[in-house]
């Protein structure tokens, strides 16, 4: 079990008994860049975690390591981090965040291991950011006046990301590491942060991730880019759509009759979402109704927009969805994540998984030279304590 292992490094480093905390990665079912836009997403947590042991101080200094690097982070609460690094960014920000938010934190030791490949659209750093959250929230015992809501840790951990990290993501992946439920996937309308538990049949299907072994880096600017250009896509339709807040509030049919109008990269992004949007609504009819070729399809034709219109997605990840198309026993495939690199996502009949991962491993390596890491995922639950 990695909690105990992390127990006795984190004995063997600190010379204290710690507490353990872990969160989930998520894939993204479908649902893809619509978080931003107050849109609809159908995430699962899976059963890969960031684990964080733990141990107050007396002080106000935050000591942080990985088990996967060499060195550490020291910074004081309420001080300016002198540091560099990812992990470093996101133990900060997410500190800050939660002092700003009137949380009174104590010092601590941290020692930190991941299951979640990083760069893998998997939402590591949201797995990082709700685990060390949740951590420093439950050793310092916040009054009774202040308990822990996990949506408000997720909006914190949220602000993190876009202020430390400089990606201006969505709320999807900080609130499904948070709320995730075993068995489950969960509609998120991330206007109202309400929910709905969805059932996965994990009696015929299974789950299947593969990774293209291609890293992406979404600071490095795309990411933050198409968000401008759904911003940039509502003023415009505004003009014509005066009641609009967001992509969210634009149906197809006003779209179609208003897309005229726009900027050929413009009018192709807002396609993405809106259509987009309409197909998680449709997908979770399907998932609900035991359809899975007609939530397949649905998958499908998400890569495709994604691909074509929001041009987010690798000749890597096409190619994984290529040959997963041609492969006995699968419902559906797509990207999922931020794009550019990272996973795909698989509904594989439970038959076939086995002949599947063989199949895409080796029509993948031969065409790229790299060999795909393939998940079979179970849904997990959010974050918890480790005991």
């Amino acid at each position: 079990m990695i909690s105990e292992t992390l127990r006795a490094q984190f004995q063997n480093l600190y010379g204290r008994e710690p507490r353990v905390f872990s969160a989930p990665g998520r894939v993204n079912l479908i649902g893809e860049h619509t978080d931003y836009n107050d849109g609809f997403v159908l995430p699962m947590a899976i059963d890969r975690r960031t684990f964080v042991a733990v141990s107050p101080r007396d002080d106000r200094i935050i000591r942080a390591r990985s088990t996967a690097e060499a060195g550490g982070i020291e910074f004081e609460i309420g001080r300016e981090y002198p540091g560099d690094g990812d992990c470093g960014r996101y133990v900060y920000g997410v500190v800050e965040c939660l002092r700003q938010d009137e949380f009174d934190l104590r010092g601590a030791d941290l020692l930190i291991a991941s299951e979640v490949p990083i760069g893998a659209g998997l939402s590591s750093s949201a797995a990082l950011e709700i685990s060390v959250g949740f951590a420093l929230l439950n050793i310092s015992e916040q009054p009774v006046e202040l308990p822990i809501d996990l949506v408000d840790l997720a909006l914190a951990a949220q602000r993190a990301e876009h202020h430390y990290a400089g990606t201006q993501s969505g709320i999807m992946d900080q609130y499904i590491a948070c709320l995730g439920i075993k068995s489950h996937a969960l509609l998120i309308d991330c206007r109202s942060l309400e929910y709905r538990a969805v059932p996965i049949d994990l009696e015929h299907a299974r789950v299947v991730v593969c990774n293209s072994m291609i890293k992406h880096d979404l600071a490095a600017g795309e990411y933050n880019q198409r968000r401008a250009e759904c911003e940039e896509g509502v003023r415009r339709l505004a003009a014509n759509l005066p009641r609009i807040q967001a992509l969210r509030d634009v149906g197809i049919d006003d779209f179609d009759l208003y897309a005229g109008s726009l900027p050929e990269i413009i009018r192709r992004r807002c396609n993405h979402v809106i259509t987009e949007n309409a197909r998680t609504l449709a997908a979770v009819e399907a998932l609900e109704g035991g359809d899975l070729a007609r939530f397949g399809k649905l998958m499908y034709a998400s890569h495709e927009s994604l691909r074509d219109d929001y041009e987010v997605s690798s000749p890597e990840l096409d190619l994984l969805v290529a040959i997963a198309s041609r492969c006995d026993g699968v419902f559906g495939a797509r990207m999922t994540g931020g794009g550019f690199g990272g996973c795909t996502v698989n509904l594989v009949a439970a038959d076939f998984v086995d002949k599947f991962i063989t199949t895409i491993s080796r029509e993948y390596e031969t065409e790229t030279g790299l060999r795909p890491d393939c998940y079979v995922c179970q849904a997990s639950a959010g974050v918890r304590e480790e005991h």
